[in-house]
This record gives structure tokens, sequence and C-alpha cells, in this order.
């Protein structure tokens, strides 16, 4: 049985949901209080023993690559001025064994796990998504490295989400629990509408997948949406080989939206040592001002938009 020791990180997306903050910045580059999220992913990836990993880009990406760069500059001026913690935080991401390559055309993430054939080769291998946040006492990618080392077989993370929720995922049609939190599935099914959805168990983000996929990724039509999906290929090496599924029970922070990055920077906020005790009594004396209703709009962009709008008419 081959070891697990390359992931990929696809991160080639335009983060059209985070415009216009996106317009010249990656998304996977927006900082959760002090940290970019894709380090987190990249965190997640070398505590789970992963060796070697491939980010996927794109057009305008390049600051990511940059940040996992040396700086010597930087280094040389926090060292001489004797910041020897913040140094240590810059020096945590320089040294890594990071491949970057590019996916030429946004056609789906398929398309985008295919660009790493030539790096992962005939080894098994972990696709880890940047919108997806996980915190558990062991890394979810390390779950999933035992599944595989217990099951030589493909895993896939899974967690149970709102019926309602289940078009906005791929979904799973669950055979039987086969012990440790791992199901067999029979189908993978790619963002199936509520009342045709086999179960609430949803994909999550995390993938320990066979080489034997990019062949298949290499000869699938195109899914919804139009594009390569993950998912539908998953299901194809479902029907030869194996695939498991493995129910994750930690906390999941969705930072793909708005509102699930605001509450994600919150949550990370009231841990951070630097700022969780300022951050606590802000959000009470923040409730208490809702309460009694003496929070102005000033920040509130429909409010402007209704201003301006009056303005124009006068």
């Amino acid at each position: 049985m081959k070891k697990v020791r390359k992931a990929i990180i696809p991160a080639a997306g335009y983060g059209t949901r985070f415009l216009p903050a996106t317009k010249a910045m990656p998304k996977e580059m927006i900082p959760i209080v002090d940290k970019p999220t894709i380090q987190f992913i990249v965190e997640e990836a070398i505590a789970s023993g992963i060796e070697d990993i491939l980010i996927i880009t794109g057009k305008l990406k390049r600051p990511i690559e940059d940040h996992f760069d040396s700086n010597p500059e930087l280094e040389e001026n926090l060292r001489k001025k004797g910041k020897e913690e913040l140094l240590g935080l810059v020096e945590e991401t320089t040294g890594l064994n990071l491949y970057f390559v590019r996916q030429p055309y946004p056609l789906g993430l398929g398309h985008a796990v295919l660009q790493a054939k030539a790096f992962v080769g005939d080894e098994p291998f972990v696709v880890m998504l940047g919108d997806d946040v996980m915190a558990d006492e062991e890394p979810l990618t390390k779950q999933l490295i035992e599944g595989y080392e217990k099951t030589h077989a493909s895993n896939i993370a899974v967690m149970r989400v709102p019926h309602e929720e289940t078009s906005s995922y791929g979904i799973i049609d669950p055979e039987a629990e086969a012990g440790d939190g791992l199901y067999n599935v029979r189908k993978f099914v790619e963002k199936p509408d509520p009342e045709d959805a086999p179960s609430d168990l949803a994909i999550i983000g995390r993938y320990l997948l066979m080489p034997e996929i990019f062949g298949i990724l290499e000869n699938l039509e195109p899914g919804v949406g139009g594009e390569i999906q993950l998912t539908d290929a998953i299901d194809e090496l479902n029907k030869t080989q194996r695939v498991f599924a493995k129910e994750f029970k930690g906390e999941r922070y969705d930072v793909g939206d708005k509102f699930g990055f605001l509450k994600t920077t919150i949550q990370y906020g009231l841990k951070h040592p630097q700022v969780k005790d300022d951050l606590k009594k802000y959000i009470l004396d923040l409730s208490k001002e809702l309460e009694s209703g003496a929070i102005e709009n000033n920040m509130d962009p429909e409010a402007h938009e209704l201003e301006a709008a009056k303005e124009d008419e006068e």
C-alpha cells in the first residue's frame, strides 16, 4: 500500500462572491483576522503528514505564490528590530514543499484536479478545497488518511446538512455504515434538488482519491453547470473500485460566502490571543446596543444607496 504524501489545493476560481475585494486580490488571500484562508488549508495538510502540496492557480493568483515565498528584506528588518515573534510568523510560510500550476480555463473542479496528473503520478492523493476550514482534535485530512490505511481505497469527507440545502452540495447515497464513521456508498450525486436527494450527507471539501480518477476525468463529459464535475468522476470511480465516505463530526467553517466568512472570522478572533478579550467585550457591548436599538445605519450599504438616490432626485 502506497503512502499518502501529496495534496492538491484548487485555487483558480474568480471569487465573484467577494467582489469588489477580489477584483485584484485572490479570495484565498483574504485574511481571517491575520492569516490568509489558504494558509489554514496548508497548515492542515502539513499537520496531517502531507509532504508535497500542489496549488492550482489562475490569473491574478500570483500573491499566493508570494505569500509562501521568502521575503529576505522583511525578515532582516524584523530581525534587526528584535521582533522575533513576528519573524517567526513570517518564517512559518517558507521552506515548505509547495508547487504551483495554472488552470488555463475555468472548466470546473474536476478539470482543476486533472491539472495535477503529472504531479501525482500513480500515488493516492488528497484534494483540499479552500472554502472549507475544518476544526477538530485530529485534522480531517489525517482522518481520511487513516480511513485509507484501513480500507486501501478512496475516502471522501461528508457532513450532515439541512435537507433543504442539498442542492448546494454533492450528496452521497449511503449503503451501510462500515464502522469508524465510514460509509459504503451506492452513488454520488452532484447538487440534487431536495426532493431527489438520497440523504443529507454532503461532500465537504476534503477528498482522498486513488490515481485512477485521472483516467476518468480525462474522458468525462461536462455535468452540472457545463463543467467537469469531480463528484461525477468519483461516482464513476465507485463503479470499478470502492469509494468510502467518512462522516466528519468536527466544526466546519464555510468561508466561501460573506456570512460564513464573517462567522469564521468572529470564531477565530474569539480564540486569538491578541484580540479575543477586546472582541468579546465588543460583542457584548454590541449586543446591548442592538437590544436598545441604539445602533445607527452609518455603515449600512442599503442606507447609503437610498440616501444617494434621494440626492439624485433632488
